[in-house]
């Protein structure tokens, strides 16, 4: 089980670090992805981290947001900096212990996820 948090409401230009619990399973060797639907728009890729290394940024959060893990707590972060109003929707995570690289992005390769967390961005 997926446990996404840590979204909010915030003002341009601030940060946020959302959190991504699993619990009943560990996410080493796990390929995780987060992703984000905004209002009237389809799900979309914003980060991923893959099975044994490497990680992977949409082109809106490439230099902006940092994915990142920490095994120990089991849970894999994702640090959103200079947030913009665009970047306003329900962020998701996910997890698939077969995704290959050339599948980060894609929502259909993971077979579990997270209920989502509302990112907020206004002034």
């Amino acid at each position: 089980q997926l446990q996404a948090s840590g979204g909010g409401v915030v003002q341009p230009g601030e940060s946020l670090r959302l959190s991504c619990a699993a619990s009943g399973r560990t996410l080493r060797g796990v390929a995780v992805g987060w992703f984000r639907q905004a209002p009237g728009k389809e799900r979309e890729f914003v980060a991923a981290s893959g099975r044994t290394s490497g990680t992977y940024y949409s082109k809106s959060g490439q230099g902006r947001f940092t994915i990142s893990r920490d095994n120990a707590k089991n849970t894999v972060y994702l640090q959103l900096n200079s947030l913009k109003p665009e970047d306003t929707a329900v962020y998701y995570c996910a997890a698939g212990a077969s995704v290959i690289t050339s599948s980060l992005s894609n929502q259909d390769a993971y077979a579990n996820w997270g209920q989502g967390t509302q990112v907020t961005v206004s002034s």
